[in-house]
């Protein structure tokens, strides 16, 4: 008995070494008709290493900034207006994003190994792509607000009150939850070898007609939301140039210029983040419903995805540039803000040497002051 027993414990042990050892399997890549077999899933040693630092840079940059947009936001005593209210919800969405960073950090440090189950995966992967499609659409509500405050300033000017932008941003989330929420009804982990992978695109190779799908939504989620703000760009800088020509001392406090300097890093930030991941996905589900892809262009595809990804992620850290020039009085609060902490260190070091003899004589005075 003891005997058999440990020949079985033997032939485990060869095919789990066989398993783990291969560099390709069928169970753990990609395997075409005629039976060949394409490894998309063998990454850089340094990859690990660029991608977990970067995304610790986008964690601190990220969550800091968004986190001081709300807060300067929410002590000013002056209402919040309409563009107020759709960057608001656009820092909320980034500070929510840079909760799910900490999980991909760790995924990258593992070497693409993520440990803590499919149900986390479902929830960032969920954040994630919520986080992708609500900044692009808030994006694209700021462009339009702004454009009907330069272009259209009597006769829309319903459409900016503070009462009907709530339902705006209301539909917006409402629209990013009914094309993310069946993210948490799929498996988002595979078993590649030993390592358990999360959120990796040939995880959902099987889904039908997943090229059209895709194609589908980069033109609804990104080309059709960059016409619009495209649109609203060219429209302000029309009416600006209308002005100038017609009256130079229009705009004395130069609230139009103001506008159009918002759209424009609008218009830079989303083109920069976004528009080298869609064109990659779009190029690549082109290509798919053409012709069977090869072994290198999956694999190029799968490099390409990991960089464009983390590209877009900055996003999250683009969006305070947006609040340095779109909140009224943004800057001047961050400054202050920046001069009060670093007065405080500096008054308490930066004595000369009469003030430290003053100070050694009234040290109990000084103290209670401070």
């Amino acid at each position: 008995m003891y005997t058999e027993f440990r020949t079985e414990q033997e032939l485990y042990k060869h095919l789990v070494k066989m398993a783990t050892s291969a560099p390709m399997t069928e169970t753990n890549n990609l395997t075409y008709s005629n039976g060949s077999i394409c490894d998309v899933l063998n990454h850089h040693p340094a990859a690990k290493v660029m991608f977990a630092l970067y995304y610790v840079l986008l964690l601190i940059f990220g969550s800091c900034g968004n986190v001081l947009a709300l807060y300067i936001t929410f002590q000013r005593r002056k209402k919040i207006n309409s563009t107020d209210l759709y960057l608001i919800n656009l820092a909320i969405s980034d500070a929510f994003f840079t909760l799910a960073l900490p999980g991909r950090i760790a995924y990258y440090i593992l070497d693409f190994n993520w440990p803590f189950g499919d149900g986390l995966c479902r929830a960032t992967a969920f954040i994630f792509y919520a986080n992708t499609y609500v900044g692009i659409y808030f994006m694209t509500c700021v462009s339009v607000d702004r454009y009907l405050a330069v272009v259209h300033i009597h006769h829309q000017s319903r459409f900016r009150k503070v009462g009907y932008v709530k339902y705006v941003c209301l539909l917006v989330w409402c629209l990013v939850m009914i094309q993310t929420i069946p993210l948490l009804f799929r498996a988002m982990t595979k078993m590649v070898g030993t390592r358990t992978t999360c959120m990796e695109y040939f995880n959902f190779e099987e889904i039908p007609k997943l090229p059209v799908f895709l194609l589908l939504a980069c033109v609804i989620g990104y080309f059709l939301p960059v016409g619009i703000i495209l649109w609203c760009y060219l429209r302000i800088n029309f009416k600006l140039c209308k002005t100038a020509r017609e009256n130079p001392l229009a705009d004395k406090k130069g609230h139009h210029k103001k506008a159009f300097t918002v759209i424009m890093i609008v218009l830079i930030s989303l083109v920069i983040c976004f528009s080298p991941y869609h064109l990659n996905i779009i190029q690549y589900m082109v290509r798919r419903l053409l012709y069977p892809p090869s072994c290198l262009d999956q694999q190029d595809f799968k490099i390409w995805l990991q960089i464009t990804v983390a590209l877009m992620n900055t996003n999250c850290c683009t969006d305070p540039v947006i609040y340095f020039f779109a909140f009224k009085g943004y800057k001047k609060r961050v400054i202050s803000i920046f001069k009060t902490y670093i007065s405080i260190p500096s008054s308490s070091t930066g004595k000369n040497p009469s003030e430290s003899n003053s100070s050694s004589h009234n040290q109990g005075a000084c103290s209670v002051s401070d």
